[in-house]
């Protein structure tokens, strides 16, 4: 099973313009002529992260062999938001371990056509209930990674024996009131209090998912400044977590079978100050990391709204400046003794989001 891992490690992508459908392939450990390539996907960058997907699902199987029995004993499977970035992540992750599941868009299921995964998208606007009642009619387990405040709604619609993975924020504990918070606080709440069964995931910062921008608008920022102005000198904790690791929760609680409704924290190994995460960032980018210049967090906010008349200066809102001012760290034991994972280090996930291509097969 090693060599295995090891090849779709390497990433083995071509991209292939034959046969009248045209795309990006991922060749398969034996030979082409029993087994026929993946895809196709849209791009080198889908195509690779199949690639990785099948590597991780091969190191799950490693390390507990009836994971992917387990995984599919549940009953079938809707994902809400499989067209999103980590709706896409885990639909990914399941087509690698050969789990079916029902993806579920808001509209254009071209797109998700598009994405080269498997399964018939079925369509439902979340402010349809009887729309998405068919949409998820069948579905014994149902996974949600469409903002948290859909969640009274997917209640509604949903059969009366399914299980909920949901996907909320840490943004809910913020103490600074805004629409995102309000809402996954609100979501929380309705499924708390619903008597149904499952789990509700709070990430905190994701990093890593294919097309996030996070810590790339980061570098690209640090590659502009001389400095780095910071409320309070940067010494906030945060503790962000990769999208890795994000979808093997959410992979390990569709695996689980809950018996009430839970919350649980997922994030990264350890809290730290935002300077010295920026400085990680500045050196997985290759940067030099920025000197840090502490200024008061009032006259930041007043000035954030400049970086939109700024040409190539990402834009950064008053709302973020004033979350600068929070710690953001949390007690992760819940999330490994519940769902059994184990966070990558920041330092290695940088070096994933800022590794250059590898070469094709």
């Amino acid at each position: 099973m090693d060599d295995a891992i090891q090849w779709f490690a390497r990433h083995p992508v071509r991209f292939d313009a034959s046969g009248g459908k045209g795309g990006w392939y991922v060749d398969p450990y034996c030979d082409p002529l029993c087994c026929p390539p993946e895809g196709p996907f849209p791009d080198r960058a889908a195509a690779v992260a199949f690639a990785d997907a099948m590597a991780e699902a091969l190191r799950e199987a490693e390390r507990e062999p009836d994971a992917a029995a387990r995984l599919d004993q549940g009953g079938p499977i809707a994902l809400i938001g499989a067209a999103g970035r980590s709706g896409t992540a885990l639909a990914r992750a399941l087509a690698a371990r050969g789990v079916s599941f029902l993806p579920v868009v808001r509209d254009a299921a071209a797109r998700w056509a598009a994405l080269g995964l498997p399964g018939e998208a079925r369509t439902a606007d979340l402010r349809d209930v009887a729309a998405l009642r068919r949409a998820l009619s069948g579905a014994r387990r149902i996974v949600s990674t469409a903002h948290a405040r859909w969640a009274p709604a997917i209640l509604e619609a949903a059969p009366a024996d399914a299980v909920f993975v949901f996907m909320g924020s840490t943004r809910r504990f913020s103490r600074w009131p805004d629409a995102h918070g309000d809402g996954v606080r609100t979501g929380e709440a309705a499924f708390l209090a619903s008597g149904r069964r499952g789990v509700m995931l709070h990430p905190t910062m994701i990093h890593g998912a294919q097309g996030e921008d996070n810590v790339r608008r980061l570098a690209a920022l640090l590659a502009r400044l001389p400095l780095a102005p910071l409320p309070g000198g940067g010494r906030a904790l945060v503790q962000p977590i990769h999208q890795d690791d994000v979808t093997r929760c959410l992979v390990a609680a569709l695996r689980r079978e809950w018996e009430d409704a839970r919350a649980i924290v997922v994030a990264g190994p350890a809290a730290m100050p935002y300077r010295d995460f920026l400085a990680a960032v500045a050196r997985a980018a290759g940067l030099r990391a920025p000197r840090i210049l502490p200024v008061p967090a009032l006259p930041l906010r007043l000035l954030a709204p400049l970086t939109r008349l700024i040409p190539r200066l990402p834009r950064i809102g008053a709302d973020e400046i004033r979350r600068l001012t929070e710690d953001k760290a949390f007690d992760i034991a819940p999330m490994r003794a519940e769902l059994g994972v184990e966070p990558i280090p920041l330092e290695q996930g940088l070096a994933l989001t800022f590794a250059p291509p590898h070469t094709s097969a």
